[in-house]
């Protein structure tokens, strides 16, 4: 039965209900209408339309839960289907919701496969040029300051050994940016070596302490796995050097029953309720290509917990 009709026939069940009351109870209406005949007949009233109300309440229910389900979906954080429960088009038009928002969430992670595979090239291209071009002309330039500097005079010798060292400085700079860009010990020693040379990388100027738990029973993970954890991890460490204002930062890496489990804690300031960013949300649609959990809390003892759980298939005996 359509919507139409389940809605014409409550209000008509209703009116019809009430028009028996009026043709066969003992209620008449006088000229002029007396007041207990009118006490009478707006209680009948109040009563139809009390009833009508808790009817179609009833019926569209279903509907209400489906507004609330669209008011707060969000693609990136996938949540539980609502039940297509009702009647006729109330079930119907949730089914059909359902069937969209899986097709949505395909399109989209077809789409940031696509994007995020774009954006590795991008970095990679970029960091082999850094490597290539502007390394080999800063190291050329090293050289031929070296080879000038041996023959310049004592005072012309002190600038230019200056100049060589600010030279150096950004060449290694350079590299820098190139390895962040596209980790080769990634590529060449695996993860765990990767996320320890990471966290070797963070400057610690600001008075930040990092520690690092990296287990060693990890099961085997494809390269598409390794990559995102290892950008959740630098995304991680990027947000608490430059927003969290923290003192200590752990970065730990272990195997779970559910597979593999990569968490990122500091005693900083937290999110404090601040909307998420490009970095973030970056994380999360990583997360989802792999098929992983993305959970972004506050710590016990304050600051950020990120915390990624991969499932892999073969879970091992890992801890809860």
């Amino acid at each position: 039965m359509s919507l139409f009709w389940r809605i014409f026939l409550l209000n008509a069940a209703v009116l019809t209900l009430a028009t028996a009351l009026l043709l066969l109870g003992p209620v008449t209406v006088s000229t002029p209408v007396v007041l207990a005949e009118a006490v009478i007949l707006s209680a009948g009233l109040a009563i139809m339309l009390i009833a009508n109300a808790a009817l179609l309440r009833l019926g569209l229910s279903p509907l209400q839960r489906l507004a609330r389900t669209m008011a707060t979906l969000d693609l990136l954080r996938p949540g539980p289907r609502p039940a297509a429960v009702g009647h006729g088009e109330i079930a119907d038009l949730i089914t059909t919701f359902n069937s969209m928002l899986d097709r949505l969430e395909a399109e989209r992670a077809t789409s940031s496969a696509r994007a995020l595979s774009a954006q590795e090239a991008e970095r990679r291209r970029i960091a082999q040029e850094l490597h290539d071009e502007v390394g080999q002309t800063l190291t050329a330039v090293l050289l031929e300051l070296k080879r000038v500097a041996d023959q310049a005079p004592d005072g012309v010798r002190t600038e230019l050994l200056h100049v060589q060292e600010t030279t150096r400085g950004s060449l290694d700079e350079i590299r820098r940016i190139a390895r962040r860009l596209r980790p080769g010990v990634l590529d060449e020693l695996g993860l765990v070596s990767a996320l320890r040379s990471l966290v070797n990388e963070v400057p610690s100027h600001g008075g930040l302490t990092v520690r690092r738990r990296l287990g060693t029973d990890l099961p085997e993970l494809e390269r598409d796995v390794e990559l995102v954890l290892y950008r959740v991890a630098q995304e991680s460490l990027t947000n608490t050097v430059r927003h969290a204002h923290a003192s200590q930062v752990e970065l730990a890496l272990r195997r779970i029953r559910a597979g593999v489990e990569l968490r990122i804690r500091d005693d900083g300031r937290g999110l404090q309720g601040a909307p998420e960013g490009a970095g973030i949300r970056g994380m999360r649609e990583r997360a989802l290509l792999i098929g992983a959990e993305l959970h972004l809390d506050a710590g016990p003892g304050g600051g950020t917990d990120v915390r990624l759980v991969v499932p892999v298939v073969d879970g091992g005996n890992g801890s809860d």
